[in-house]
C-alpha cells in the first residue's frame, strides 16, 4: 500500500511529476545515443572481438557503458571518466591544501571543484579514447582476421578521440541536469539505465536455456533465491550504522540552563559505498589502456595477467578495494572536523 501511495503521489504533485518525466526524457536521450555508432569501425568484427573479450576488463567496461563499448557508439566511454575524475579530485582534496580550502568555502568552492572535475573528465576521456582507438587498430588477429578499423591511422584516431570525448561530455551534462532538475543522482541513474537495459535480453536467454534443457528449473530457482539473499545482505550492510553516544554537559547562560541532552553520531558500516570498487577497477584498467599503445611480448603478458579472472588481477583488485575503502573512509569521515562541529 505504501508503494502504491508513493506512485500516486508522484503523479499528484506537479513539481515531482515534472521532475520524474524530465528524468525519463533525458534517460531516453541517453539510450538513443547508444545506437549511434562511431564511423570507421567494422561492426561485425567488433562484435566478434567483444564476444572473445567478454570476461576481460573490456567486458567490465562494456557493462558499465550499457553495451556502448561493444558497439563502439558515441557513448562508448560511458561515465567512467567522470567517475574517475571525481574520485581523483576527492583524493587530492586530502593532500592538496588548495583543494582542501576550496572544499570548505561552501557553494562557491564546490562549483570550483566541479569545474576541475569536468576538466579532468576531458583529459581522461582523451587518454582512454586514444588508447581504445589504438587497441582496435591492433586487434585484427583476435577478431578472427577481420579488420576492426577500415582506415587505420592518425585520422581515425583523431576522429575517435573527438567523438568519444564529446559523447562523454554530453553524458556528463545529462547526469548533471538529472541531478539538478530531475530526481537526483544523475550519474547513478545513467549507470543503472545502461546496466538494466541488458536484463530483458538476459532473461530471454535464460528462459531459452531452460526450455531447451541446458539449465534445470531447480537451478534457476536456486539462483533467484541467492540473488534475493545477496541483495538483502547488501541493503542490510548499506543501512547499518554504529551509533556513538554523545552526552552534552549542562551550562548556565544568564538565568537559563542549556544542554544536558544526549545524542549520537551515526557511523555507517560501509562509509565508502561502491567508490573503492569503482576506483580499484579504474586503476586496474588504466595500465591495460596505456599498454595497448605499445607492442612487445612483455606488454602482452602484462595485459593478459591484468585480465578479469587472472590471479594477478584478483590479487590487485582485492588489495585495491581494501586500500581505497580505508583511504576513502578517512576522507569522508574526518574526526577533527566532527570534533570541531561538536564544539561549535
Amino acid at each position: 500500500m505504501n508503494f502504491l501511495e508513493t506512485l500516486r503521489n508522484i503523479w499528484a504533485i506537479e513539481d515531482l511529476r515534472k521532475r520524474v518525466l524530465f528524468t525519463f526524457a533525458l534517460l531516453a536521450v541517453y539510450r538513443l545515443g547508444s545506437h549511434i555508432p562511431t564511423p570507421g569501425v567494422n561492426g561485425a568484427a567488433l562484435e566478434e572481438l567483444a564476444n572473445q573479450l567478454q570476461n576481460t576488463m573490456f567486458g567490465l567496461y562494456d557493462m558499465f557503458s550499457g553495451g556502448n563499448l561493444r558497439q563502439f557508439t558515441i557513448f562508448a566511454l560511458g561515465v567512467m571518466p567522470y567517475i574517475s575524475a571525481s574520485i581523483i579530485l576527492q583524493l587530492l582534496t586530502v593532500v592538496w591544501p588548495y583543494l582542501e580550502k576550496l572544499s570548505k568555502e561552501g557553494e562557491l568552492g564546490r562549483r570550483k571543484i566541479t569545474q576541475y572535475t569536468r576538466y579532468g573528465t576531458i583529459v581522461l576521456s582523451v587518454v582512454q579514447a586514444l588508447g581504445i582507438a589504438i587497441f582496435l587498430e591492433r586487434q585484427t588477429k583476435i577478431a578472427g582476421g577481420l579488420p576492426l578499423v577500415y582506415n587505420p591511422g592518425i585520422a581515425f584516431r583523431m576522429m575517435a578521440v573527438l567523438t568519444l570525448t564529446t559523447g562523454t561530455c554530453f553524458i556528463m551534462w545529462l547526469g548533471e541536469q538529472i541531478t539538478e532538475r530531475g530526481i537526483g543522482n544523475g550519474m547513478s541513474l545513467i549507470i543503472f539505465a545502461g546496466i538494466i537495459v541488458g536484463f530483458p535480453r538476459g532473461a530471454m536467454t535464460t528462459l531459452s536455456q531452460v526450455t531447451t534443457g541446458q539449465i534445470s528449473p531447480l537451478r534457476i530457482v536456486f539462483l533467484m533465491i541467492l540473488m534475493v539473499l545477496v541483495v538483502a545482505a547488501i541493503i542490510f550492510v548499506e543501512r547499518g550504522h554504529r551509533r556513538v553516544t554523545v552526552q552534552y554537559a549542562k551550562r548556565v547562560v544568564g538565568r537559563r540552563m542549556y544542554g544536558g541532552s544526549s545524542t549520537h553520531i551515526p557511523l555507517k558500516v560501509n562509509t565508502g559505498g561502491v567508490i573503492p570498487v569503482i576506483f580499484a577497477s579504474s586503476i586496474l584498467a588504466f595500465p591495460a589502456t596505456i599498454a595497448s599503445a605499445f607492442k612487445g611480448p612483455w606488454v602482452e603478458s602484462v595485459v593478459q595477467q591484468l585480465n578479469v579472472g587472472m590471479p594477478l588481477h584478483n590479487l590487485l583488485y582485492v588489495a585495491g578495494i581494501i586500500f581505497f575503502a580505508y583511504f576513502y573512509t578517512a576522507i569522508i569521515f574526518n574526526p577533527d572536523d566532527v570534533a570541531e562541529n561538536m564544539r561549535k
